[in-house]
């Protein structure tokens, strides 16, 4: 069996607090291939970001600690190299696309510049030969006169023309693993199927694996290979897109997909998830979905749930997944 490209194994991160720890990641396991496209979904808070900042090491500790068994990124544990070895790999074999391009560029350095800037670090060009590879990755991600624009400042380009100047900076390592989190954030769908297109063209180019990070069901059905679904810092349902799409075998998963809006349903008050995600930092010992799960029982809410491994490549943190059909037959009714 070919060696994942990404391999985690039991990473928890937690947050050292005046009010305790809070795990914002828990007992997380899970692998990327090469080639890849691996969707992360969940609610704001379920550590979806978290999650690709740990991968990168970009967690300052203290706050943040990070444990786990294994994480290994083309055989190498990312957890027991030295910082410099880390840096190495930062922007050149794993690069990221953060959630906001506005946030993401400073906005007292022309362009161009930082779009170089890796490109000196880990390739030794020069300012000259840097600024001409700058201008024609400009270029490849659809930005049109790249070398007028390439000394522009961030605050003269739109939200879209940012993002492809945020996704040329990770491209310029030619990356092995692309972490995108929420890449199309704040963005208009017009402009939401252009940077997706890219990406996917770029990974054909390149062959480089991708883990996408998003709201959106309908990026991640057509983008994504496989879906993890996270909830209070937990993996509660993972398998490949198509299947856990069409047949989610945790509730959870189910009530996210029944939350999406359709054209041709009926009219009146969309659906919703009640109440609110749970406190990480006071966690029942059963299942954290418990408490707003429709077919939640005793059971639910007392014995601790781990994410256990079913037919078909899929995998679920429910104690009764058969109870989701009963969801259907309820909804239809």
């Amino acid at each position: 069996m070919t060696q994942p490209l990404l391999a985690i194994e039991d990473l928890t991160v937690g947050f050292h607090t005046p009010h305790g720890s809070v795990l914002a990641n828990k007992h997380l396991t899970l692998t990327v291939a090469a080639g890849e496209t691996l969707g992360i979904v969940g609610e704001s808070g379920s550590g979806k970001s978290v999650l690709c900042r740990a991968i990168l090491r970009l967690l300052p500790s203290p706050p943040a600690e990070i444990t786990a068994k294994s994480l290994a990124f083309a055989g190498r544990d990312l957890l027991k190299l030295k910082p410099a070895e880390m840096r190495k790999i930062r922007g050149q074999d794993i690069a990221m696309v953060f959630q906001n391009p506005m946030t993401s560029l400073n906005p007292v350095w022309p362009i161009g510049d930082q779009v170089s800037e890796g490109l000196r670090i880990h390739r030794g060009l020069g300012r000259a030969a840097a600024r001409q590879v700058a201008i024609d990755i400009l270029k490849r991600v659809g930005i049109p006169s790249a070398a007028l624009r390439v000394d522009d400042y961030p605050y003269q380009w739109s939200g879209g023309m940012m993002q492809r100047a945020v996704i040329a900076m990770a491209m310029t390592g030619q990356p092995k693993l692309l972490l995108a989190d929420e890449p199309t954030t704040a963005l208009d769908v017009t402009i939401q199927d252009q940077i997706l297109s890219l990406l996917m063209e770029l990974q054909r180019e390149t062959g480089m694996a991708i883990i996408l990070v998003s709201h959106d069901m309908s990026v991640v059905s057509e983008t994504c290979d496989r879906v993890a679904v996270m909830y209070a810092g937990s993996i509660v349902e993972l398998g490949v897109a198509a299947d856990i799409l069409s047949a989610p075998l945790h509730p959870y998963t189910w009530s996210l997909l029944r939350s999406i809006p359709h054209l041709d349903a009926p009219t009146g008050r969309l659906a919703t998830i009640g109440g609110q995600p749970p406190d990480l930092a006071r966690l029942e010992p059963g299942c954290p979905f418990a408490p707003r799960c429709p077919v939640a029982s005793a059971e639910c809410r007392a014995l601790p749930i781990a994410l256990k491994t079913l037919p078909g490549d899929r995998a679920t943190a429910c104690h009764f997944p058969e109870r989701v059909a009963q969801l259907d037959q309820r909804a239809a009714s």
